[in-house]
């Protein structure tokens, strides 16, 4: 049977002023009027139901994620005590899956993505699911690149193994780091390339097989933690896991290494809504390139982001190339090439007591 477990712990520091502490991107109205997170839920919830859906994030939001999601309750929710980035917490929600169900097919999904349509999307993943089933098979979904990405790690396929309903799967050549400009390009025009999208599926017996071979150490500790779910003991059993457990992802952990990969090619539309940058390519743009949401007065103002959450205004004149984004008691301005550094700038946030509330 098929689970979606939709990870939802990031910070989305990217995206301050509106970003902040117990309200996080996920839980930010940014693509539409619903939270990141529903629409994410929303997305696969006629594939695949309520009751069958686990979010994975972390304490300080598990109040804030129930009161913004009404159809969620505490059972779908997997709380982590600490931040251990993407094989942790797949690791985790794939043993309480197999509690669960021996046999499931873990769907694993970002909760900060835009992706249209839901249909092709849907179709994409059942194919997906059938594929995982078939044999020992990781999958992870590539995305047709649309543009040459330099904010994207890439997948470069080789032979093809299956295709079902016009739906291809390739065997995978290897798996590449985000490029620069020269080779986004080279990417972008060769078509052996997709972004690889973070979206993965995969049988709850073959990821565990796949860590406890690429990963023994951390399958061990989750072999113990797995006897644990259900007892009294569960809860201090998660926190040694997580305090003893290595800070990777799942692509460097596992899929990199791994023989038994597979991609399948996604002509969908997807982008991943990692800064205020992105608001250029899914929101409407005047006759200038501005991107405006909320109130504000422009004059002689191009290639500016502008993003009014309070109730006054905000007005500029001969500006170009910014991002600016207004928020109860904090004002944001940065030029778009630096709108990627901003953890620079909460640095200095964290490391002086009297800016922390700002954070």
């Amino acid at each position: 049977m098929n689970y979606a477990v939709i990870l939802a712990g990031g910070r989305g520091e990217r995206f301050w002023p509106l970003s902040r502490g117990g309200h996080p991107k996920q839980l930010l109205e940014i693509t539409s009027d619903k939270t990141m997170l529903q629409e994410t839920i929303d997305r696969i919830s006629d594939f695949i139901p309520i009751e069958r859906t686990l979010i994975v994030t972390g304490q300080n939001l598990e109040n804030p994620i129930l009161e913004k999601i009404k159809v969620l309750k505490e059972k779908n929710l997997l709380i982590e005590p600490e931040v251990r980035n993407t094989c942790m917490a797949i690791g985790v929600a794939a043993v309480h899956l197999k509690k669960i169900d021996p046999s499931a097919t873990m769907i694993v999904l970002s909760s900060d993505h835009y992706i249209q349509t839901k249909e092709k999307l849907q179709k994409v993943l059942k194919v997906g699911a059938e594929v995982a089933n078939q044999g020992e098979n990781l999958i992870t979904i590539g995305i047709v690149p649309s543009r040459a990405e330099t904010a994207y790690g890439y997948i470069e396929f080789s032979d093809l193994f299956t295709s079902i309903d016009n739906i291809t799967v390739y065997r995978i050549d290897r798996f590449k780091e985000k490029p620069n400009r020269m080779l986004a390009q080279e990417y972008y025009y060769d078509r052996k390339h997709l972004w690889n999208s973070g979206i993965f599926i995969w049988t709850v017996d073959t990821i565990l097989k796949a860590l406890q071979r690429h990963m023994p150490a951390l399958y061990q500790e989750l072999d113990l933690y797995a006897r644990e779910i259900g007892t009294k003991n569960q809860e201090q059993a998660l926190k040694t896991l997580y305090a003893r457990a290595e800070n990777i992802s799942i692509d460097c952990a596992v899929l990199e290494k791994a023989e038994n990969v597979l991609t399948i090619k996604a002509d969908i539309i997807w982008d991943d809504i990692g800064s205020w940058l992105a608001l250029e390519r899914i929101k409407q743009r005047d006759r200038e390139n501005n991107v405006i949401i909320g109130k504000a007065q422009v004059t002689g103002t191009y290639e500016t982001t502008i993003v009014n959450d309070g109730s006054g205004i905000i007005a500029t004149l001969g500006v170009s190339d910014l991002v600016i984004v207004r928020t109860g008691d904090i004002v944001f301005v940065a030029h778009k090439t630096r709108v990627q550094d901003v953890k620079e700038l909460l640095q200095k946030f964290a490391s002086d007591k009297n800016l922390e509330e700002y954070l």
